[in-house]
Formats: structure tokens, sequence, C-alpha cells
């Protein structure tokens, strides 16, 4: 019977969200399907997610969403997407972009981007979360909405606000929620999906804070006064005051709540204008400049919001701007000027960085580093435009802007100046000399305990997870590194890939430790502790201690000098100079590299995390440390884009355009080949290395590399199914592993002929025996494929099948199971693989020499004709091998005595 598949729908609107979608993308996509009647939503990839729930299992069909492959777009007149503006992010629906036409329509939370796609409707509000921006449009629209969309709706919400913890929730997120609530939200299915740590009476008290929250402008300082009447006395009010200041970045919050007969006051303060504890004084109570509180009886609270107020108007110091302080007028540079030239203009000022301006209109689009124009020039860029090497991403400030902000760019943004712009022109620049001269001059000027400038993100212990996640003998071993750290007088730290997995929650148990002093001394002393040996490198300062643990197995650590290094020409191996963690980890490739837990005894597990790592994870977002990490090591962008995968990041803005700068300058072509095959086998070993394949295809790396490893789409599929049957053979535990290495370079360089994979070859500087090895394996998967065919036939025999693949290496018939997709030639290449490559036969040589056979190589020739009647059936136990080994040899004797008869003959007619 002919069953007709059912009809694809044919909308005219289609809403969809980013690749990876969390809860917010499909909540957000429910929402949309609200405002847009009919529309059919389009699944994206979903982030996985460990914890199975029947809720979450549910969304896609309770909300009807649909694969792409199963919608007809040819009636497509509008596009609505949600929580991303990104093109690339949305891949699933690529082919609709490209159509004549197409109306776009967006609603999204993220910053703005380069990239961003420009909408017929553009809805961008920086609110917690993209869903709180449509359930806003749904109320005031009056659109009803069921218990399971509500829940939907907020579970969107709880997981991109941290449950109301993140700084980025706004007072939207607690009205979207309540308005969800009222329509039967079911926070339990949520409290099991997201964690959140807010009782729902704390969380009831702060959204009538939030609610409530007026700003007042007293003398150029905004002042928010939040108010809330409560029924009964609520324990802990101060924690509902600091959360307030956190999701709302508040710089002087008073939060007052009437608690029976009495109005309780919490009051915090960021701005060193504002002293709290002045205002809590005159109301009883008392406390710190930053901190204070008081308790208030006979008065409402409109009274003590009007004292406030009036007591603020009276202890307010004026506060400074920008314009006070700035350095007027501005020395710039053009985007189109040579590096060579801003490197003249720096030097003649003495200036560490400058604002780029366009040529024409003079308005700012980055800034840039002088070391960054020296070291470009160094390396021959000189003649490039300053464009290629600035800071695109730059933050600046009006003139009557206050000097927080600015401060707040230079001490937290990591941006060594702020240009100050008015009408839409640099009329100076805030530089870290202004603000450091500012701090040293006035006193009065300070950063505020809890301020972000005080940075404390940027330094917090993490001995708890370093407890919970590594094994007991691992965090034995950083104690006791510590320890001889005090003991020599120096600081060491954990450093790289270990600390960043460390916080990801990936294993990873290679420790590298980075010691400011002697690495190598300190490297002796620690092998001597350990009962092991060390192994020194004189030139790079660095040392491994292998030991053997209590359990008798062996373990190694890698001690570094913290070091600064630099680069004598692009593509060249480091020159080596002693430095501090700081500048240690400003050598590395990546942010999330960039990272160190100390463990000295007084200061074990302080993170150190000079340049963001924690904001880029936290935003899977891969970002280079400096303007010519590409140039200075290109295979630095192999690692981008094995990071980029692994994490499943993506890369950031300045990052991307470097990597496409380096390609065009033809960097990767000044890798040796052997550090190009090193960091190619990386690739080859991630757990998904076609992607990072089709990544570096993207780039045009593979053609760079050699125009036979340019991608086809059989290669990409062949690519695929390597990984598949690499997976397959990895949950065997047949033993040794392949040489990943050998199928993803078939795979790259299929089809080509002798003499050009040769070249690849060459390239890639592998070794005369891989190479030999390597070609004879493409010589023996032809032969193999020649013969392989007759095995689908009845009378094939087993046997033959074992002649032909056991000449072939494991990798070789791994290759062949991903180039065929016939069901009986992949069985028997599986059987081949799990049983077939170890039988053997049930007698031995030993038996043969009871029976009579006198030791010699026909001992070989024998087993090896039972092992294949054996496998065929014919001998399937051992006397059937017994008897037949008897009949080979009595067989071969008379076959000798004949043949012996013959020569006599011949012999005799001679």
């Amino acid at each position: 019977m002919h069953v007709t598949p059912p009809e694809k729908p044919c909308p005219s609107i289609v809403i969809t969200s980013h690749s990876n979608a969390d809860y917010d993308a499909l909540a957000s996509m429910v929402a949309a399907g609200k405002l847009y009647p009919g529309a059919v939503l389009i699944a994206p990839s979903v982030q996985e997610r460990q914890e199975s729930h029947y809720f979450a299992d549910s969304i896609a069909y309770l909300f009807n969403l649909q694969q792409a492959k199963d919608v007809d777009f040819s009636n497509v007149t509008t596009l609505v997407v949600v929580d991303t503006r990104q093109p690339s992010r949305i891949p699933q629906v690529a082919a609709v972009l490209g159509k004549p036409g197409l109306a776009v329509h967006v609603y999204d939370h993220h910053p703005d981007t380069p990239e961003d796609l420009k909408g017929e409707v553009t809805v961008v509000k920086q609110w917690g979360s993209t869903t709180t921006i449509i359930t806003e449009l749904l109320r005031e629209k009056n659109i009803s909405v069921s218990p399971d969309e509500a829940t939907m709706l907020g579970l969107g919400i709880y997981e991109d606000t941290g449950s109301f913890t993140f700084s980025s929730t706004t007072p939207h997120d607690f009205t979207a929620a309540a308005w969800l609530r009222e329509r039967h939200m079911d926070v339990d299915i949520i409290g099991e999906l997201v964690s959140h740590d807010l009782t729902r009476e704390q969380l009831d008290v702060l959204n009538i804070l939030l609610e409530s929250a007026t700003s007042h402008d007293i003398k150029g300082i905004t002042i928010v006064i939040a108010q809330a009447s409560l029924d009964v006395f609520l324990g802990d009010f101060a924690l509902l005051a600091h959360k307030m200041m956190d999701m709302e970045n508040i710089k002087v919050l008073f939060a007052t709540a009437r608690m029976g007969d009495r109005v309780q006051v919490v009051a915090r303060s960021r701005h060193p204008d504002v002293d709290v504890s002045r205002i809590c004084s005159a109301f009883g109570g008392g406390g710190h400049s930053y901190a204070a509180s008081a308790s208030v009886k006979d008065k409402t609270l409109a009274e003590v919001k009007a004292e406030i107020l009036a007591l603020l108007m009276g202890s307010v110091n004026p506060h400074m701007t920008v314009g006070d302080h700035m350095t007027s007028p501005a020395k710039t540079v053009a985007a189109d000027q040579t590096l060579t030239e801003a490197e003249d203009i720096m030097n003649r000022y003495g200036l560490k960085a400058v604002p780029v301006v366009k040529p024409q209109t003079l308005s700012c689009v980055g800034y840039l580093e002088q070391q960054t124009a020296a070291r470009a020039v160094a390396h021959g860029l000189g003649k490039l435009p300053v464009s290629e090497y600035m800071h695109r991403n730059v933050l600046t400030v009006s003139p009557d802007s206050t000097l927080f902000p600015a401060m707040n760019i230079i001490l937290t943004q990591r941006q060594r100046l702020v240009p100050v712009i008015s009408n839409d022109q640099v009329i100076g620049v805030l530089t870290r000399t202004d603000v450091v001269r500012l701090l040293l001059e006035d006193h009065s000027l300070r950063i505020p305990e809890g301020d972000p400038l005080s940075a404390p993100a940027r330094e917090k212990n993490i001995r708890q997870q370093l407890e919970e996640r590594l094994p007991e003998e691992y965090v034995d071993l950083l104690r006791l590194a510590g320890r001889l750290g005090d003991e020599l007088g120096c600081s060491v730290y954990a450093v790289g890939g270990f600390v960043r997995d460390l916080l990801m929650n990936r294993p990873n148990l290679d420790v590298d430790l980075s010691v400011e002093g002697d690495g190598i001394s300190f490297a002796g002393a620690l092998a001597k502790k350990l009962g092991g040996r060390v192994r020194p490198h004189q030139k790079f300062k660095t040392a491994v201690v292998a030991f053997t643990n209590g359990q008798g197995r062996q373990m190694r650590v890698d001690v570094a000098t913290a070091r600064l290094e630099y680069y004598e020409h692009p593509g060249a191996l480091p020159t080596v100079e002693l430095s501090s963690i700081k500048m240690d980890l400003f050598r590395r490739d990546f942010t999330i590299n960039a990272l160190a837990v100390q463990v000295n005894e007084d200061r074990f597990g302080v993170l150190v995390d000079p340049f963001g790592a924690q904001r880029d994870m936290k935003e899977k977002s891969l970002n280079i440390l400096h303007s010519l990490s590409f140039i200075e090591d290109p295979t630095r962008i192999l690692r981008a884009i094995r990071f980029e995968t692994r994490f499943q990041f993506r890369l950031g803005a300045q990052t991307e355009r470097l990597i496409k700068n380096a390609l065009q300058l033809k960097m990767l072509e000044k890798i040796s080949p052997s550090r190009l095959f090193n960091e190619l086998n990386h690739i080859f070993d991630e757990k998904d290395a076609a992607a990072c394949l089709e990544r570096m295809e993207e780039f045009g790396i593979l053609k760079i590399i050699h125009p036979l490893m340019e991608l086809s789409p059989s290669k990409t599929a062949l690519l695929h199914e390597n990984q598949s049957v690499l997976a397959w053979y990895s949950r065997l535990y047949a033993g040794k592993e392949p040489e990943r290495w050998v199928l993803f370079l078939y795979g790259l360089t299929r089809n080509g002929k002798y003499p050009v994979v040769n070249e690849v070859l060459e390239r890639l500087g592998v070794t005369q025996r891989m190479k030999r090895e390597f070609l004879r394996l493409r010589e023996s998967i032809r032969q193999a494929q020649i013969q392989l065919p007759r095995w689908k036939k009845d009378d094939a025999s087993m046997s033959g099948l074992y002649a032909t693949l056991s000449r072939i290496p494991v990798e070789g018939i791994l290759l062949l199971m991903a180039l065929y997709h016939d069901d009986d030639l992949t069985k028997n290449l599986s059987y081949y693989l799990t049983r077939m490559h170890m039988e053997k036969p049930d007698i031995t040589g030993e038996d043969l020499k009871t029976i009579g056979v006198p030791p010699s190589p026909l001992y070989t020739a024998i087993l090896e004709e039972v092992l294949a009647a054996k496998l065929d059936g014919k001998a399937p136990s051992r006397d059937d091998q017994l008897r037949l080994a008897e009949t080979i040899y009595m067989k071969t004797c008379e076959e000798t005595v004949r043949q012996h008869a013959v020569d006599d003959l011949l012999d005799g007619r001679t």
C-alpha cells in the first residue's frame, strides 16, 4: 500500500532564533507566535542539557516547532528573528534571507554588532531577556496566553536573568514574570529547570521595590528611592537592596519599607560624593559612607522619602565631569594613514594610544595603541593602513558625563583611552594616566567598595571548585606546590587550559604551573619532594616533573617560569624573558586561556583573570588578546577554529577580522611544515574534527595549505563518516587507538593523483616512514575496493575476506567502512574488526609436532590453511583442524616424493 507523505506547510510568515538555542530563544519564538497568528516556528539547533524533564522534552510538540526541511518556504514574505540579529546564527533559514521583497522583523536584547540584520521592524531593548520584550507587547495588546505558554515564557525570562540575579535584569523582567504568573505560569516546573536564590516572598517584595523605584537628579547624581508596604516583618531586607543595586546598576539607593509601626531604611552608595551614613544618622541610624540603615518611628513612607530628598540636597557635593579633566585638543590619526605614520605621530608626542577617525567626517571609529603600531612596523607591515589593526569596539563619553563611566571603561574594559565626543567629533581624550593622576591628587575621588571599578570579579576565590571538581590527589599536588613556593619565596599558579576547563567543568588533568621566579629551580625542588625526576628546557625556562603517585600511576607536571615572549619575525618561535604572572598571561593566545589560579597557602584558589576570560566564557565568545597575535604566530588561526568548535563559541568580530587579515597577508604560508602538521593533528584529534575542517574551508585555509585539500560535498560527507566510524571503533575498547590523521588526511586528499598527494605530504612535513605507510595504505584501499564487491555474492568465502583485509591496517579498514554504504559490506568489515581479525586456529605448532610434522616454515603454511578452513566453516572443531593439518602434511609429503622421483628420473636421463 502506498502512503502519501504529509503535505509540507507553506506559510507566509516564519519565526526562528539562533543556533544552539537556549530557553530564552525558544520562549521568544513561542511568544512571537502569539504576535503573528498563523506563523510557523522553525526549530533551530538547541543546547544539549544533561537534565531530562518532561516539560523541556515536550517543547517541540507542545508548541509545534517545525524542522526547516519539513517546511515549504516558497510563499514566505515575512521572516521574524528573535534573540539574535546575526545572519550567521540562523543557518536554518539562510535560503529565505536571500528572497527578494522579504520583510524581516527583529526582536532582540543583545548589544549591536556590525553584522546585524536591518529589519523593517526592529525592536531592541537592553532588558534581561528577549522574552520579556515580547511579553510586554503581548501585555500591551491584551493577547491571552495559556498556562503552558506562560510557563514557557517564564522559563525563558528566568534562565536569561539568572532567576533575576544577573545585573542585566530590569524591572520589565519582573513585571513580565508577574503578568505571566497571573496567567498560571508554573513556577514549580521552572524551579526544576533553572536554579534561583530568592524565595517567593522576597521576589514579591523585590518586584514591589522595582515597580515603585523613582530616580531623582541631585546635583548631577542619580539617586533611586524605592518603597514597599508590608503586612509582616521581612528578614534580610538589606539583601533585596543589594540585589536591586546589582540588577539595575544603581549607584545610590534608598530602599524603604513599612513593617508594622516603623519604616526601615537601607541605604547603599557607590558614588564618592554621596555619604549615606549622614542621611541615616539624621533618622537616628548610621553606618558607613557606602552602607547605612535606620529604623524610623511615627513617620509615613511619603514623609521619609521627602526628608531623604531634602537631606540629600544639602549634603551632596557637585560632581566632576569628563570635560573638566580631559586632555584637549586630542591628537588623532586617520583610518587610512599607514601604521608607520601613526607610529611616528605617537613617538613624536609621547602617546601610548590615539583615537582613530574617518578621513572625511572625523568621527571616531576606533583607537590604536603605540605598542601595536611599533610591533607591526617591526614585522614589516608599516605600509598597511591603521584600520587593519586598530581596536574597533571603542567606547566613548560626552564632555558633560561624570568621571565614573569613563573610569569604568579604562579600569574594567581595558581600554587605554576614552575619546570624548561632541557633535560626532573627537574633542578630547581621558587616558589611564589622567585617571591615575586624578586618584592621586584628589583623595575624595575614590573607587567605592562594591563598585565595578574595584573589580572584585577579576579576583575571586575558586577553592571550592578546585576541591569539588578535581581528584583529591590533584588538590594535594597543588597545595604541595603552593607550600613549596612559600618556602622558596615565590608565587606559584596553575595556569592556562587547566584553569579554563576547571571553570567550564570540563575534564582536564594536565597540570601546568607558572612560577614568578626560577621555574627550573622550582621544578627541581618539586621533583625532589615528589620522589620524581625533572627534565629542564633552559631555552624556554620550562621543565617537566615526572613522578609516580601512590597508586603506582605515572604522572607529570609542566612547570614554566612566568615569562614574556616576543617574536623576531612572523611565524618564528618566541624569544623568552622573565616576567610577572599578568605579563605571562598576556603572551597567551586567547582570553579564555589567559587565566591563572594561585596555589600559595595564604592565597590558595585565588583566580587571576586580567583579560575578561570569565565574561567571554559567559558570552561564548572567543577573543584574541592583541591585534598582532595571528601575525606573530599564525598557528593561532588553527587554534582559534579548534577552540571555537570544541566549546561551541563564536569568534569575536575583531578576532575574525584579524584572522582574515593574516590570511590575506599569507601568514599561514610562513608556518614550518612540522608546526603546521602538529596543529592539524590537534584538529584531527578533536571530537568534531569534521566541523573544524568545514570552518577552515569557510576561511579558505585548506586551499591555502594545498589546493587538493579544498573540500567538496563528497569529501565533506566522507569526513563526517570518518568521524562516525572512529567514534564507533573507540567504543569497542580494541586496544591501540587508530591514527586519526590518516583517516582525515585521506578524506582531504581523496581522488588525488600520487604526485599531488606527495606534494601535500611534503607541505605537512610528515616523516618518510609516515609517508610510505600513508601511500601504501591508499594503494591497499584501492586494491580492496576492487576485491570487496565479490563478498556480496553468496559464494564469497570469509577466508578470502580475511586474506584481503589482514594486509590492511585498522585505519584502512575504518576508511573502507566510511567509504561504503552497503549494509552487507559494512557488516563484513565490522565483523572483521570485532571478531575475525582475532581468530586463530585451535591447534598450534606443538600439535603439528605431535602428529609428526617436523619444525619448519611448513608450520606457517599449514596453520594459515587451517585458519582459512575454520573461517569458511570447513574445519570448525579442533579435531577437524588436526585431521586437516595431517591431510595437508601428507599431501605435501606425497608431492615432495613425486617431485623427488621426477628429479631422479631427469637426473638419470642426463
